[in-house]
């Protein structure tokens, strides 16, 4: 039997499943935001327990890699890679988008019996405007690559003119007064989910497609910009008085 532990934190969910053999054995789920810190690994731990799993027994853990919340992928990696490195399990790198697509793709594949024409856009909030997106086809497969964008009405106007496309995703709803077209579908409710690594993940496992334990880290697409908040200001001001 494989088991694998799979970590979904980049975006404001916390979630963490385990499965056996591709089937999901338990899971758990939060969408507060900032709790991934004290959460993970109650969740990690709630779940082997459930499950009557030792830690020893785990074949592999698989992390949502990014791009997203520069935090919340930060402490999912980091506990992903303290899991694998704890037990001897592989540790397995799935882009963020690709899981997202994976799930959608399974949810809402049936309202276009099969088109193949249909389109699955990720999009995930990047603040202000912009957004982290890809455009992958019916299969799954990725035909325009990650990238960081601001939409305007112009936004994936060569796809839409062609495709029946799912927008989805925590940054959908901000994009859906912008994107034109007859044949864009926007799902405002679609839930981040380590379920949604499960298949992906076991494809990687059967094919030993594992990351380097000591040189993985989060895809975050964009280069990190700390706050300095005002009472951080003001105590500099005041050394330099």
């Amino acid at each position: 039997m494989k088991i694998i532990v799979c970590i979904e934190t980049s975006t404001e969910v916390c979630s963490v499943c385990i499965a056996a053999d591709g089937k999901i054995l338990s899971s758990r789920f939060n969408n507060e935001n900032k709790s991934h810190a004290a959460l993970l690994t109650v969740f990690i731990d709630e779940l082997l327990k459930e499950t009557n799993i030792l830690p020893q027994q785990i074949n592999a853990v698989a992390v949502s890699m990014g791009p997203g919340s520069y935090t919340g992928l930060r402490i999912g990696v980091s506990a992903a890679k303290g899991l694998a490195f704890g037990t001897g399990a592989a540790l397995i790198g799935i882009s963020t988008l690709e899981s997202m697509t994976y799930g959608a793709r399974k949810t809402f594949n049936n309202k276009f019996d099969n088109n193949k024409d249909l389109l699955f856009v990720p999009l995930l909030d990047a603040r202000r405007m912009e957004v982290y997106s890809a455009v992958f086809n019916n299969k799954g497969e990725k035909i325009r690559d990650v990238s960081a964008e601001i939409i305007d009405e112009t936004s994936f106007y060569n796809e839409l003119n062609n495709n029946n496309i799912f927008f989805f995703g925590n940054g959908a709803e901000k994009c859906k007064d912008l994107i034109s077209g007859k044949d864009r579908i926007f799902i405002t409710d679609f839930v981040m989910q380590a379920e949604n690594l499960v298949e992906l993940a076991f494809q990687r496992l059967e094919n030993k497609m594992f990351e380097d334990l000591a040189y993985f880290e989060p895809y975050y697409l964009k280069d990190f910009i700390a706050k300095k908040s005002k009472d951080l200001l003001k105590h500099v001001t005041q050394i330099k008085k």
